[in-house]
């Protein structure tokens, strides 16, 4: 069977270039589609004592491939990231601030459409010390809660292991303060 192409030689190249192009557009494993993402406004949603809901139980390799596990009985910060994200970046050195300033809550990472070597040069770049997860599936298991709508999102989990607040979009060092001197205050 043979088949002709009723364009002009010139037009037949193009044709052929441009699906040659886009077809190397498509996403795999080690790629991401950075054009796809949501990006928060900032707004913070706080949930009353009484209302919050159990997190999921949170744990799963690390970046670095150690294995983590949460402990319950400390406030967690659990901030969804990735290494092409403008606003993850202005606000990694304000998470690495906080996570000093208040030593006694858990600071946590979930590295999101990214890849390994892209991530660990963002950790390198802010001088990130506190681990992240390197895969997001616990992510689906906030869905019926207060899910992580946009990237970066944080959400703040209290000493009972509940779900106390959700920061959609960029964190302010005060605000995100505020919330964890609340929290600690509980």
């Amino acid at each position: 069977m043979k088949i002709y192409f009723l364009l002009p030689k010139k037009k037949l190249i193009l044709t052929t270039l441009s699906l040659f192009l886009l077809t190397g557009c498509a996403t795999g494993n080690n790629q991401v589609n950075q054009s796809s993402y949501i990006e928060g406004n900032g707004a913070i949603t706080v949930i009353n004592k009484g209302s919050r809901s159990p997190a999921p139980v949170i744990k799963g390799e690390l970046l670095n491939g150690d294995s983590y596990q949460e402990k319950i009985g400390n406030v967690l910060v659990l901030n969804v990231w990735a290494s092409w994200c403008a606003p993850c970046r202005a606000e990694a050195p304000i998470l690495q601030e906080l996570s000093e300033n208040f030593p006694d809550v858990q600071f946590l990472g979930v590295l999101t459409r990214d890849n390994l070597e892209s991530a660990q040069a963002f950790i390198t770049r802010f001088e990130i010390t506190f681990p992240s997860l390197r895969n997001d599936d616990i992510l689906l298991e906030f869905n019926k809660i207060l899910i992580p709508n946009a990237i970066p999102t944080t959400l703040l989990i209290d000493q009972d292991g509940l779900v106390a607040a959700r920061i959609s979009g960029e964190v302010t060092y005060s605000g995100t303060a505020k919330l964890l001197e609340d929290l600690l205050n509980e």
